[in-house]
């Protein structure tokens, strides 16, 4: 029989260990969790260090060298969380914090499976989404679905789901607008309508200032839309939103004042702006 002590402290190393993943690895979200409520932020942890660990299976220094090889380690992963859940003991300390926080909070990890989908797509050596429909429904898998995911974590509504899955898209969308350089140099195009000898010359022409901009249009529209959430979520909550979105649309900020040369310019505000932007989502709204 399992020493409860043990277990619990086995738990709680493994929250720990996923709290170092997301500060290492995504500093904006690390300080956008550490706003909410203390009660929740292990599971958030949790979720992120088992998303993490699918990002490194697919983009990894370690990654299987094919992409069929790759596809089976995400299956494996996915494999391993459901057998945690139907009690088998965790081999790997991020299943084990999660298995812990699935059910402590309700969190609905069947919709991992939609994630893993387009986490397949980036397991292909070179990726591209034709057109808008294909984004949308990259986006849907994978930062609308994390949206959902975290919604019983901020306490929201049923109304603020997917108003909460608009936000995560609205982030990812931020994210492929200022990593379209580094995206390119994976060989990885997500933003339907660059043209591709453009992005190989690495020079900004007006067709895609004018691409990017229709793209900063739909981020800031998004945000816009899903700005009702913070009224369907409690208080408490509130400041790890409002300083996640501020963030997010000081990168758009930047990419305006750059005149969305994404290829040339750099695209971050830098740690100066960053600050700016996370004292601003601090302030109540």
């Amino acid at each position: 029989m399992d020493d409860p002590t043990r277990t619990e402290a086995a738990v709680a190393a493994a929250y720990q260990r996923c709290r170092a993943l997301q500060r290492r690895h995504d500093p904006t979200f690390f300080l956008a969790t550490s706003r909410l409520p203390r009660e929740r932020r292990p599971a958030v942890h949790a979720l992120y260090g088992f998303l993490r660990g699918a990002d490194e299976i697919v983009d990894g220094r370690h990654r299987a060298a094919a992409p069929a090889l790759r596809r089976a380690e995400l299956d494996g992963w996915l494999t391993a969380l459901h057998e945690g859940l139907e009690g088998q003991r965790p081999a790997h300390p991020v299943l084990a914090a999660l298995v812990d926080a699935g059910p402590r909070h309700g969190l609905p990890l069947e919709l991992l499976e939609r994630y893993m989908d387009s986490m397949r797509v980036d397991c292909d050596d070179r990726v591209r989404l034709p057109d808008p429909a294909a984004l949308d429904r990259y986006m849907d898998g994978s930062a609308a679905t994390v949206g959902r995911l975290m919604a019983p974590l901020l306490d929201a509504s049923p109304d603020a789901v997917e108003p909460l899955a608009e936000l995560g898209v609205a982030f990812q969308l931020t994210n492929f607008i200022r990593d379209v350089r580094e995206d390119w140099e994976l060989d990885r195009v997500y933003l339907p309508g660059l043209d591709e000898e453009t992005l190989r010359l690495g020079v900004a022409t007006p067709s895609l200032r004018a691409r990017i901009e229709a793209e900063v249009s739909r981020a800031r529209a998004l945000f816009r839309q899903a700005g009702a959430v913070e009224a369907e979520v409690p208080r408490g909550v509130r400041p790890g939103i409002r300083v996640a979105r501020s963030v997010y649309e000081r990168v758009l900020d930047r990419v305006e004042a750059i005149d969305f040369d994404v290829l040339g310019e750099r695209t971050t505000p830098g740690p100066v702006g960053f600050g700016r932007a996370a004292l601003t989502g601090l302030r109540p709204g």
